[in-house]
């Protein structure tokens, strides 16, 4: 949506009190205040990586192009810094409270649920917006706000019951999301699937809650989907390293293959290193992902098991342990490489969830929970772009062998005239 967009759409609705006005108040200055309170406390996670020369591998980098969001009430507009990564990894600061995937919002309930994984409990809600919103925030009692949430349970329910019988799932990405429930020792587990279709679009396939990643948890999440019409498997599946994961997908997709997210294992193999010694082995893990064969990717693999086995044996086995699956990317389109050998894409949308502010006497019981992450993920899926090279997709449904991310090409069997004719 373009400014002007933006304006007309504001004219028709018949808004009179844009957020700009309340900028010079200081609404702007508290918002950026916040932001850069987060972005101290992500340079802090990385103040201990170093590159060889000794110096500190993530640093603040000035800020990304100032942009507005459109809501309900006007535009406000936002500066979000950026961060650099000198060993030349993807390391970027995503602020939870302004995602990047929040462009706009023509309802005000669209904002609640952001407000309310921000910490902010039922009985807050009125106050805390009423600070954007001046007396438009009246009307949001906790009583409206209780309304409100039943609906988001409601909606959610109707969506998981939803026929997928027209449904085609190329690519999966899974991953687990935790939160603490209030009066429950243990927190639950959002057992999240994102999948890309054969138009290369992207769409929320399953949201559910289950027991610590287990395999009885992942394999019910995989067999509600078939018994609601999911027919054909997808072709390749990414994850972590949670093993419930995969011993489910072997039982219920066993002709799906896995890719271990990159992401996951370079963080796991770092952990097991030194602080001195990371920025190292980041450059040869990278040295593996980046490679254009498969063939120099290994190379690159046993490079890395050469380098570090001696000193550090513990790193070489979590990273040789998963060898075949970390490299299944290269049996597909090189143009999809970007997408699957990571779980970018859940870890970009449920930020906001995995960082939010949590108050034990706030928490949110099951449905209130599983009601809200539905209703974000439906507004981050509108902004959700297609993989690059969809019109590849195709070719992957119908099982065309691709070797470092080409198509193979196999010449047709000879039969005996054939051979004849050609002696």
């Amino acid at each position: 949506m373009n400014k002007d967009n933006a304006k007309d759409w504001n004219n028709a609705s018949g808004i009179n009190d844009p957020l700009t006005d309340l900028l010079t108040t200081g609404a702007r200055a508290l918002i950026q205040q916040a932001v850069e309170a987060e972005l101290q406390a992500f340079l802090g996670e990385y103040a201990k990586v170093t590159d060889l020369r000794g110096r500190q591998t993530v640093v603040r980098n000035g800020y990304l192009p100032e942009r507005e969001i459109v809501t309900g009430v006007g535009n406000v507009t936002v500066k979000i810094p950026k961060v650099r990564d000198r060993s030349g990894g993807r390391i970027k600061f995503n602020s939870s409270l302004v995602p990047p995937y929040v462009r706009k919002t023509k309802r005000v309930e669209a904002a609640l649920p952001w407000l309310y994984l921000r910490g902010i409990s039922t009985g807050d809600m009125q106050s805390a917006l009423s600070v954007l919103l001046g007396d438009d925030a009246k009307g949001l009692s906790p009583a409206v706000v209780s309304r409100l949430k039943a609906q988001w349970a409601e909606d959610y329910l109707a969506w998981n019951r939803r026929d997928l019988s027209k449904e085609r799932t190329v690519y999966v990405w899974a991953d687990g999301i935790y939160s603490t429930l209030r009066g429950e020792d243990d927190r639950l587990c959002l057992l999240v699937i994102i999948g890309v279709n054969e138009q290369g679009e992207k769409r929320l396939l399953a949201l559910s809650d289950g027991y610590r990643e287990s395999k009885a948890s992942w394999l019910s999440v995989l067999q509600d989907l078939q018994t609601r019409g999911l027919q054909d498997v997808p072709k390749l599946a990414t994850g972590d390293g949670a093993l419930g994961f995969w011993a489910a997908i072997n039982e219920a997709w066993p002709t799906t293959q896995h890719q271990r997210c990159w992401v996951h294992k370079t963080a796991n193999v770092l952990a097991t290193l030194p602080d001195s010694i990371q920025g190292k082995a980041k450059a040869g893990l990278k040295e593996i992902w980046m490679a254009e064969t498969k063939a120099l990717a290994n190379q690159a693999f046993d490079t890395f098991l050469r380098d570090f086995e001696a000193k550090y044996p513990k790193a070489v086995g979590v990273l040789e342990k998963d060898r075949e699956s970390l490299l299944a990317f290269y049996d597909f389109p090189a143009e999809h490489w970007i997408h699957i050998r990571t779980t970018n894409p859940i870890e970009s949308s449920f930020a906001t969830i995995r960082h939010r502010t949590t108050r034990t006497k706030n928490c949110v019981s099951r449905n209130t929970l599983l009601g809200l992450v539905f209703q974000l993920t439906l507004t981050a899926e509108k902004s959700w772009r297609k993989i690059r090279g969809f019109k590849r997709l195709p070719d992957v449904i119908k099982g065309i062998r691709f070797q470092d991310g080409m198509a193979v090409i196999m010449e047709p069997e000879k039969t005996e005239e054939t051979q004849q004719m050609a002696a």
